[in-house]
């Protein structure tokens, strides 16, 4: 440890879970995470409005800060310009950035910008949290029931939406077109759980709840076992439209920047409760992490063993866009 700079000891959390913390006071830590974004992988410039990637871009910067119980407070912005980039684009792209930001009272400080082979963003975000508050990925205990802080797949129906626009209800369109050009980052609901003892383990679902769930419960030491899918509406409509598994998208999907969290079995029923209150919407139940290493889905009193099946970052195989996770997440 004499050889460890000062500044080096202060990072109490480094890669391995939704943001790095950094504890530069006894009162408070940061928090900081970074994402990058490139046309083709993570958006699709063609399809979505420029204001639309900003706000996603933004949304899953902020879905990691939120994860770990912080209130995000700064960003950074640095953009590769592909040739051909207007300056009309590149101001829209950044409205979308900082009007989510300012509606989570966070800022935009600084960045850079140059030129770049394709469009490319890489963001980061400062958030601070009390000690007490942290949450990390590696805090679940067997019997802990998993929740998630809303129905999943709609972000996966509405890049189906994007791809090949199957008929659908004009509601189901529009539900699911928001979801994936516009997520809401969990932010009040991370801090509302954040404070909560009972709560022992969170991280955000940004490359779906089969990827994300297996890494929580393997950084806990855990299993885990899926007994309830909880598919977003819009995501049945367009999955049945489109002839796929509606569970399919709202296990693999992935984009949804909802959280998940392990909560001690004692304590679920009186959580969600209060968690409804306050947001308007249930805290659901998924399943639960077991002492049995692995994953495992339930159905119909069948249980069998369930491979993660969301976007792998380093061995990509689908010619879908991936799902915008931050670095350290993977």
């Amino acid at each position: 440890m004499e050889d460890v700079p000062q500044s080096a000891r202060r990072v109490t959390l480094g890669i391995g879970d939704d943001a790095a913390v950094w504890r530069p006071s006894r009162s408070h830590l940061s928090v900081i995470t970074s994402d990058a974004l490139i046309d083709g992988v993570h958006f699709l410039s063609g399809a979505s409005a420029p204001r639309a990637i900003g706000h996603r871009a933004m949304a899953s910067n902020l879905s990691d800060i939120a994860a770990m119980g912080a209130r995000p407070v700064l960003a950074t912005v640095a953009l590769g310009v592909a040739p051909g980039t207007s300056e009309e684009w590149i101001l829209e792209c950044y409205r979308g950035m900082a009007a989510l930001a300012a509606r989570q009272r966070t800022r935009i400080v600084g960045g850079d910008i140059v030129r770049a082979p394709v469009l490319t963003l890489a963001l980061t975000l400062v958030g601070e949290v009390a000690p007490s508050r942290l949450k990390r990925r590696d805090g679940g205990k067997p019997g802990d029931v998993v929740a998630v802080s809303g129905p999943l797949g709609a972000s996966r129906a509405g890049l189906e939406i994007i791809r090949s626009s199957p008929e659908i209800e004009a509601s189901a369109r529009a539900a699911a077109l928001a979801a994936y050009e516009k997520p809401e980052p969990r932010v009040s609901e991370g801090r509302w759980l954040a404070a909560s003892r009972n709560v022992h383990a969170m991280m955000d679902s940004s490359d779906g709840l089969s990827t994300d769930l297996a890494r929580l419960a393997a950084a806990s030491g855990c299993g885990a076992t899926i007994s309830h899918v909880p598919v977003h509406p819009a995501a049945e409509a367009v999955a049945r439209a489109a002839g796929a598994d509606p569970n399919g998208y709202a296990l693999d999907g992935g984009e949804d920047f909802e959280l998940i969290a392990a909560v001690g079995p004692r304590a679920f029923a009186h959580l969600s409760r209060h968690f409804e209150r306050r947001f308007g919407r249930p805290l659901l139940a998924v399943g639960q992490l077991d002492a049995e290493p692995g994953l495992r889905l339930r159905e119909r009193g069948a249980e069998r063993k369930l491979a993660p099946g969301g976007y792998d970052h380093l061995n990509a195989e689908s010619g879908l866009p991936e799902t915008v996770g931050s670095f350290s997440s993977s």
